[in-house]
């Protein structure tokens, strides 16, 4: 496997995440809000974004698995790491790296809902198109991406590749990291 095309770049994440702080900044102000970071693709998506939400936030994290070492979801989630704090009554937003087939979104939301939160609002940095889903109401989504398995930015291959600054299209091949 190899590092193709990037999809997008170091500076258009950074600019969108500003982007996705300030909104989530004026739609929170004056509310207990907690921000769910989905791991391990997440932590990067998390760490960057909560830097531009101007408002004290406490953090949590998820972990679940549906993807196992593998290009596609087999679409049955586990969760291997459950929230350390009750939600109920809180103002929760779960942050993901990417929205695939949705089936593990669709999966923690109906989790979650149960759990009774004041509100229960999804973050994305990318959301793929052209995939069949179930429907998300994605409240700050950042990029739409073609259907293709990508990597960086918290987006791994086999646990590798994470650490990218960007995010690019993972190819058949020798590997190759651009300059």
């Amino acid at each position: 496997m190899r590092i193709g095309k990037v999809l997008v770049t170091e500076e258009q994440i950074r600019s969108k995440l500003a982007e996705m702080g300030a909104a989530i900044t004026e739609d929170y102000r004056g509310r207990d809000l907690l921000m769910v970071g989905i791991l391990k693709g997440a932590f990067i998506v998390m760490a960057d974004l909560a830097r531009h939400v101007e408002l004290p936030v406490e953090f949590d994290f998820m972990a679940v698995s549906s993807y196992g070492a593998a290009t596609k979801t087999s679409g049955v989630v586990r969760i291997l790491k459950d929230l350390d704090q009750e939600i109920e009554g809180r103002d929760v937003l779960i942050v993901e790296d990417i929205i695939d087939s949705g089936l593990t979104l669709h999966y923690l939301l109906r989790n979650l809902e149960v759990r009774k939160p004041a509100s229960l609002e999804v973050a994305a940095l990318l959301v793929k198109d052209g995939v069949e889903r179930p429907p998300l109401d994605i409240r700050y989504e950042g990029f739409h991406i073609p259907p293709e398995f990508v990597i960086g930015y918290g987006l791994d291959y086999a646990g590798r590749y994470r650490n990218l600054p960007y995010v690019a299209v993972m190819e058949e091949g020798d590997e190759e990291v651009p300059t």
